[in-house]
């Protein structure tokens, strides 16, 4: 007969329970760290794929003000150039208003303006213009003489046309163009007086002589256009009275080259 089995001793059944209970901490400290150790991946998961929204972000970022950047830099770019390629840079200056005191000035000062940054620049003076004032228009003829005598290549042309006073100013150019479409207006001296008779009489001499300066003028440059060679028939001092007396004459391109009152007409 096989022996009873033996009641455990309250010293056994302690020690029992004692390893029930470290094994079940055992067990619950390997859920919870298996538990933990989850969670931190899932964390560090979470971590990555915000560090990469985040990278994701800053690129985009990075990519747009680049491109901002790019723009900007073209902007600049655009508004140099546009500037670089304003009359002011290419010393063009268009003469598009009757020859009066302000536009004689205008004229004057960015005369002055580009012989004090550009001494000896080349300069074009393109006239669109009904002519104006004699003596302004003189004033400003002299300056450009000056302007020449101070080393700088003036170019005087016309679009359009070139009418009384403004014809003149054309003349004063070291080399003349019209345009083929562009005309030229050739007229006595005109002015307006009043007071005494002998006053009267004063001011219609005197602007005898200007007239005389006038034609002058138109001769001598007709004179060097003949010397050129590009003028087959020049006009003289005579020819100039006789044709403008008591009248507009309007000359177009290939007339004025013909008689030398233009160098080229393009």
């Amino acid at each position: 007969m096989a022996d009873k089995e033996r009641e455990p001793t309250e010293e056994e059944k302690k020690k029992t329970l004692a390893e029930i209970k470290k094994l079940d901490a055992e067990t619950r400290k390997f859920a919870d760290d298996e538990q933990r150790a989850k969670e931190q991946d899932e964390r560090s998961k979470a971590e990555h794929a915000l560090t990469i929204r985040r990278l994701e972000a800053e690129a985009k970022q990075f990519e747009y003000l680049a491109r901002m950047g790019e723009m900007e830099k073209i902007r600049h770019e655009y508004a140099f150039n546009s500037d670089m390629a304003a009359d002011v840079f290419k010393h063009v200056y268009r003469f598009t208003s009757s020859v009066g005191e302000s536009s004689v000035k205008d004229c004057i000062n960015r005369l002055v303006y580009w012989d004090r940054l550009e001494p000896g620049c080349d300069v074009q003076i393109i006239f669109t213009s009904p002519g104006g004032s004699v003596i302004d228009g003189l004033v400003l003829f002299d300056h450009i003489q000056d302007f020449k005598q101070r080393g700088h290549k003036v170019t005087t042309s016309t679009f359009g046309w070139a009418a009384s006073m403004a014809g003149i100013l054309l003349q004063v150019g070291d080399h003349r163009v019209m345009r083929k479409e562009a005309w030229l207006l050739i007229h006595e001296v005109s002015f307006g007086t009043s007071g005494k008779i002998g006053e009267i009489e004063d001011t219609v001499n005197w602007v005898k002589r200007i007239q005389e300066r006038v034609l002058d003028i138109f001769e001598g440059r007709c004179k060097d256009a003949a010397k050129a060679g590009t003028a087959s028939a020049p006009l003289t001092k005579a020819q100039l009275k006789k044709h403008w007396m008591r009248t507009d004459w309007w000359i177009s391109s290939e007339e004025a080259l013909k008689h030398g009152l233009v160098d080229e007409v393009l």
